[in-house]
């Protein structure tokens, strides 16, 4: 299994999927290990879809290296069969994003690849008495098909021979009827428990162009029809889903089991459903992310602020980080929620190693060093990582009279934990000298304006003898600053589940922090060639990358990918 990015190891993990794949093997009932990604491209995938995409290529990864030559791989396939939504864009999306997970696919399918065989099944359920060509009405199907706790009954045109139902099905590939005026359907039992049984689709009239086919066919299969037969078709041993389609297994049975002689399928797939993933403080619905996106509520598919792999990525997530999140989350039976904090540790603990420290002032107020010399500038050496990261490496940063100091970093009265700058105060400048406030300028309002310190020379990257300095700050050079946009990046939503009442009030649970624009920012000259996507931490502020769209070399801007701690469940319970 090749990959654009170092392929994953293993992952070494236990799990009731991977007991019954073991089984399996041991039992000889396969010999090999076939999973797929059916995506369906009529949108962008998020964080759920990336533990199925880590799930999939991780067990052909981990069986592959079990069994090497025994053919096992994973598929990707487009389960392309509603073209009323699906698009070229979509699928580039989805390569791409697979791609950066760090996996790539074996082989790429389509499910219109088999659209002539799919619609050749669908005419032998036809002769043998499985399928039958419906003209209810939508709202007719839905009336006739009955409730949790009333049967269905059957529909008038239940009865139709084969000869009628074969004439019908074959002009509604021709294009002689309208959409909707027929369907194809199956023909099982009207009075099942499981409502998906109860002579569910298998063809619908659409008379629109599709991306790959063209405008070769106006009738399609429905999902629950494809992607049975795909999965035969392609000989998948394991075809792994999520728990909502658990009611859909027995009708993945049934299109199977009503095929398989006829059509020679090289394998008998079987359908095992995990939980999927939730994230609290988000959203993961398709349709709600669509409302977000087309809405202008966010800037688009690849918005920071979204849990789409493309805004991730944007973001600054890495994907070392997201598939250590996704094996830290399992694989379980039972739906559950997980926290926000625990994706972020993992973005931290990966870009611990990672990300190079620098300085920042993103809230800047002006320090004039009264007693250092007018023309002066010093070089200082900063290392890029501290004494826990075995990395080596620094850089020279340009000290002088005038330095920028975080406005939180000074207050004009205290309070008496306060180790920070203030009148009369002295604190240590990270890499340089001890300073102490001698005065201060205010405007009009009464808001300070400028810092006015003096320095003490002997205190060069050391503390004073005899002198105990608890506050260290961080600065940058006021004549060597450059300066960048930041965006700082929080939560999504500021309510832990997104409201279940009508259809658009979670927008009310917008977190209005959510995204914070700050403009004349102050970085250290380093940054002025940094790259977009780059990452860095800036010191004492959280870990920040370079924003891969919008950021241009002397228009620099910066995403805040994560804070150095968790904040959040502090500021919640304040």
């Amino acid at each position: 299994m090749n990959s654009s990015a170092p392929a994953p190891a293993p992952t070494k993990m236990g799990d009731f999927i991977r007991d019954i794949i073991d089984g399996d093997l041991e039992a000889n009932r396969q010999q090999k290990v076939i999973t797929r990604f059916p995506p369906e491209p009529n949108g962008f995938l998020h964080i759920g879809h990336a533990k199925s995409i880590c799930l999939n290529f991780g067990l052909a990864l981990e069986y592959r290296e079990k069994l090497p030559d025994s053919g096992t791989r994973c598929h990707l396939r487009f389960d392309d069969t509603d073209p009323t939504k699906e698009d070229t864009l979509f699928e580039d999306g989805i390569q791409e994003d697979v791609r950066w997970l760090g996996f790539n696919w074996d082989d790429l399918y389509h499910a219109s690849d088999y659209f002539e065989k799919m619609y050749e099944y669908g005419e032998h359920l036809i002769t043998q008495g499985k399928a039958y060509v419906c003209s209810l009405t939508d709202a007719e199907i839905k009336e006739y098909r009955g409730s949790v706790t009333a049967a269905g009954k059957n529909s008038p045109h239940r009865e139709r021979s084969v000869e009628e139902n074969l004439d019908l099905l074959r002009r509604m590939r021709k294009g002689e009827f309208k959409d909707g005026e027929h369907v194809l359907r199956a023909k099982i039992d009207m009075s099942n428990a499981n409502m998906k049984m109860r002579d569910p689709l298998l063809y619908r009239i659409r008379h629109t162009a599709h991306h790959m086919t063209g405008d070769t066919w106006c009738i399609y299969p429905m999902y629950d029809y494809a992607h049975p037969i795909s999965d035969a078709i392609e000989g998948i041993t394991h075809s792994i889903c999520t728990l909502e389609f658990e009611n859909n297994r027995e009708l993945y049975d049934w299109v199977i089991d009503n095929l398989i002689e006829y059509a020679k399928f090289p394998s008998r797939p079987r359908q095992y459903e995990f939980a999927r993933l939730n994230l609290n403080y988000t959203v993961m619905s398709k349709r709600r992310l669509l409302e977000l996106v087309e809405g202008k509520h966010v800037s688009g598919w690849d918005d920071p602020r979204l849990p789409t792999i493309a805004g991730m990525r944007r973001r600054g997530y890495t994907p070392e980080a997201i598939r250590a999140f996704c094996a830290s989350v399992g694989v379980a039976k039972a739906n559950s929620t997980v926290d926000m904090a625990q994706l972020e540790f993992h973005i931290r603990d990966d870009l611990n190693q990672k990300a190079p420290r620098v300085l920042s002032v993103l809230k800047p107020i002006k320090v004039v060093i009264d007693n250092y010399p007018d023309a002066q500038v010093e070089e200082l050496d900063a290392s890029y990582w501290p004494h826990d990261i075995p990395k080596e490496g620094s850089r020279k940063v340009p000290f002088c009279k005038e330095i920028y100091i975080e406005q939180d970093d000074f207050m004009l009265e205290p309070p008496k934990d306060y180790y920070r700058l203030s009148p009369g105060k002295e604190v240590r400048l990270r890499y340089a000298y001890c300073i102490t406030c001698t005065d201060v300028i205010k405007d009009n309002d009464d808001n300070v304006v400028e810092v006015h310190c003096t320095y003490d020379p002997e205190t060069k990257g050391a503390n004073p003898v005899g002198r105990k300095v608890k506050g260290t700050i961080h600065w940058v050079s006021a004549k060597h600053a450059i300066d960048a946009e930041i965006r700082l990046y929080d939560r999504l939503l500021s309510e832990e589940s997104p409201p279940t009442g009508k259809e658009s009030e979670f927008l009310n649970a917008i977190n209005p922090q959510a995204l914070q624009v700050l403009t004349g920012c102050k970085l250290e000259p380093s940054l002025a060639v940094a790259k977009p996507g780059e990452s860095f931490q800036f010191e004492r502020q959280g870990y920040f990358v370079v924003d891969i769209k919008d950021s241009k070399p002397g228009n620099l801007v910066f995403n805040r990918i994560v804070t150095l701690k968790d904040s959040w469940a502090r500021s919640q319970k304040k």
